[in-house]
Formats: C-alpha cells, sequence, structure tokens
C-alpha cells in the first residue's frame, strides 16, 4: 500500500533514520549513509532521540559497554571511524544531552549528514561537542522526545534504525536487506548497482582451510539457548566454520531469558522473529514454522545433554531441536514431537525418555550464564575464541578474521 501511495502521489521513496546519541552504531550508520545517498534515488529523514525503553534493554549497562567494543571491529571491518577500547574518552551524561540537543537541532538542515559526522567524531573520539543557544534547549528537548515517541509509535525500539515503507533495518548489518529492496523497486543510479554491505556473511568460510596452521586445540565456544531464533542460526554458523578450519566446537547452553525472569516485550519478538525470517533466508536456512519451545521443551532439551554427548551425538541433537522448533513446527513439550527430534539424529528414544527427569543441567546453564556475563555479553548467542568475543548470529565473519589474522601472526 505505500509504495501504491508513493508512485500514485508522485512522492520521492524516504528512509526514516533514527539516531541515538550514545548508541555506538548511530555513529556507523551515519558514515554509511553517504554511499547509500549517491546510489540510490532516495532521501532521508532523521530522527535524533536519547530514551530508553528499559523493558527493551535488560541489562544496559553491558549492552553499552559491549557496543563500543563491537562497533570498534565493525568499524574496521568496513573502514569506517570508531575508537578501540584503549582511545576512547571519558563520556558523561552532561556531554551525551549536549549532543542530542545539537544533533536534534540540526536534523533538518540539507548538511546533516556531514554535520552530525563531525559531531559524533568530536564525542567519540575527543569528548567535545557544540553548545545550543539557551533559546532552543527547551524547544530540541521537546524534539527528542516526540523522535522518541514516533519511534516506538511505529514499532520499534532501537538506535541505528532505518525505517522504510513498513520494515525495519538495523544500522550496518541489516542495510543488505535494503540495498537489495531499493535495487528491486529500481530506485538505483546505476542499472548495475550491487550490495555493499554484505561483508559479515559475503566471504565466510571462503578462505582456504590450509590458511589455518599450528594450534588445533583452542575450541570456539557457543554460548547458545534452545529458545533462541538467532541461536539456531548461530549453531548453523558454528558448525561450518569449525568443520571447516577444523576448530573444536564447545557449545555451552543457557536458560532463555524469558526463564531468567527477565522481560522480552511484545514489540522486540515481533522484529526479532521477521528479521530472523530475512537472515534465515538470506543464508539459505528454513525459519517460520515456529513451535516456541518456552518452559517444559527448553528443559526437556537441555535434560538429555549429557546423554547426546556421550554418545557423540551432541551437536547433532541440538541442530535436530533447533530445526524442529524453529523450522518444522515440532512441540518438543510433547514425547511424540521430541521423539522425533531424538531418533532422527541417531540417539535411543527409549533411554532418552528415562532422562527427561535429569536436573544436573540446571548448575551446568547457570555456570554457563555466569561464564558468558564475565565476558562482557549478556544474551545469546555469544561467541568466544581465545580473547575475542562477540553477540550475534552477524559477527561469525568477524570472528572468523580475527581466527585468520591471528594464524597469519604466527606465521609472519
Amino acid at each position: 500500500m505505500r509504495l501504491v501511495k508513493r508512485k500514485l502521489q508522485g512522492q520521492p521513496a524516504t528512509l526514516d533514520i533514527f539516531l541515538k546519541t550514545d548508541d555506538p552504531y548511530s555513529y556507523l550508520l551515519l558514515q554509511a549513509l553517504s554511499s547509500i545517498e549517491k546510489r540510490f534515488e532516495v532521501i532521508f529523514k532523521f530522527h535524533v532521540f536519547q530514551e530508553i525503553d528499559s523493558d527493551m534493554y535488560p541489562r544496559f549497562d553491558m549492552w553499552l559497554d559491549y557496543t563500543k567494543y563491537d562497533a570498534y571491529h565493525l568499524a574496521k571491518l568496513y573502514d569506517l571511524r570508531f575508537p578501540s577500547q584503549n582511545e576512547l574518552p571519558v563520556i558523561n551524561k552532561e556531554l551525551t544531552n549536549n549532543l542530542s540537543l545539537a544533533l536534534v537541532n540540526i536534523e533538518n538542515h540539507k548538511e546533516f549528514i556531514p554535520k552530525s559526522i563531525k559531531l559524533f567524531e568530536q564525542y567519540w573520539f575527543h569528548a567535545t561537542t557544540s553548545a545550543v543557544d539557551d533559546v532552543l534547549i527547551k524547544q530540541n528537548q521537546r524534539k527528542l522526545s516526540e523522535n522518541f515517541v514516533l519511534l516506538t509509535k511505529s514499532g520499534h525500539y532501537s538506535g541505528a534504525m532505518v525505517y522504510f515503507e513498513g520494515e525495519w533495518y538495523w544500522g550496518l548489518d541489516r542495510l543488505d536487506h535494503l540495498e537489495k529492496r531499493l535495487i528491486v523497486l529500481g530506485l538505483t543510479h546505476s542499472k548495475k548497482e550491487s550490495v555493499h554491505f554484505d561483508r559479515t556473511y559475503e566471504t565466510f568460510c571462503k578462505a582456504p582451510s590450509s590458511a589455518m596452521g599450528g594450534d588445533k586445540q583452542t575450541p570456539l565456544v557457543l554460548y547458545w539457548s534452545a529458545r533462541s531464533p538467532y541461536s539456531y542460526i548461530a549453531l548453523e554458523r558454528a558448525i561450518m566454520l569449525c568443520a571447516h578450519y577444523k576448530i573444536p566446537l564447545m557449545i555451552k547452553p543457557v536458560l532463555p531469558m524469558m526463564m531468567r525472569g527477565m522481560n522480552v516485550p511484545d514489540t522486540k519478538k515481533i522484529y526479532i522473529f521477521l528479521d530472523t525470517k530475512r537472515e534465515a533466508s538470506k543464508l539459505g536456512l528454513p525459519y517460520g514454522c515456529v513451535a516456541d519451545p518456552l518452559g517444559a521443551a527448553v528443559e526437556r532439551c537441555y535434560s538429555l545433554v549429557e546423554y547426546a554427548k556421550s554418545e557423540n551425538k551432541y551437536h547433532d541433537f541440538l541442530l535436530s531441536f533447533a530445526k524442529g522448533v524453529n523450522s518444522q513446527g515440532i512441540r518438543a513439550e510433547t514425547d511424540k514431537g521430541l521423539k522425533t527430534i531424538v531418533t532422527r539424529c541417531g540417539l535411543d528414544w527409549n533411554i532418552a525418555k528415562h532422562k527427561l527427569k535429569d536436573q544436573n543441567w540446571r548448575v551446568l546453564a547457570d555456570k554457563n550464564l555466569e561464564e558468558m556475563y564475565s565476558v562482557g555479553c549478556w544474551g545469546v548467542p555469544t561467541i568466544c575464541y581465545r580473547d575475542y568475543h562477540f553477540w550475534g548470529q552477524d559477527r561469525f565473519s568477524i570472528m572468523e578474521n580475527q581466527i585468520l589474522r591471528d594464524e597469519q601472526g604466527k606465521k609472519s
């Protein structure tokens, strides 16, 4: 409907850009938008905000610290600017508030992108920003609040978001979906336009495995949840990465957030489902016929972990479970459903059903959670290798690059 209306009214394709001041991904997105602007027939409408819905960020303190680490590695991947951990200046609330006021003050300026990039650069590299005229402060504060209300009413909660005709795109990581859509709609300046923001997956596992040498004892560790749809994708990617480079894989289950007493609002659930569907499709994985395993099904899965390990079927079992509940609608809380999951990966249902009352997994799941927290991550999937740690199914290529750099360093 939005597309038809735009064409009938002769309106330009408009991308609504929501930027959060202290969100590193907003700074990276701004740097990338120059490329989108040059290559596509679109206009931008910027909305700066500073508030958060705390329900959406159960561990906001950990999230904010992690984003700075992650943004640095993502910036390196795309040749953008963001300070390393050692370069980060000390930033306080007053400075952040001043930047918010300065950004919202120019959000309708035709030169917003270069001006805001300069302001963000001062903020992230030097902990300085421009002052705003006292007369404008109340007006700008009201505008910041209005932008946050617009974001939530439109159906999202996060910074670095692009909204275009009914669909959301988060930061650099989802610009590839936007690029593909704009190309299909014919909104390009060049007939041979292609996707540029695909470095988190385009070369995944394409380096020769012979490039790896030396220590094969250090495992890739995956903190994983039987309920998380992103964990389903991550499991597939982790198995593929470790098989390609002959790296040991250690999978450590943790309880889903909602089984740890954390709330996941409906807005977030809807976005995660839709986002997982397009990410899975992009990677050639089935997803969508979901049988939510929250509760008993998760517990039954974890109670069989030790049995699956003892039969050398651990990865096969978890993959069978993940595919079953995420793409085949298998109800794992029922004996019929779980039997299908168990037997098709080579395990014996008669043995498995007697182990369903085992509660020893709870101690291990708690231990795994504490380990995950200790590296600075609060949610799944989290992947770790040596001193590197990343959150998200879209970070395997970055981890792969780190692994290959380490191997190159050994040889030089």
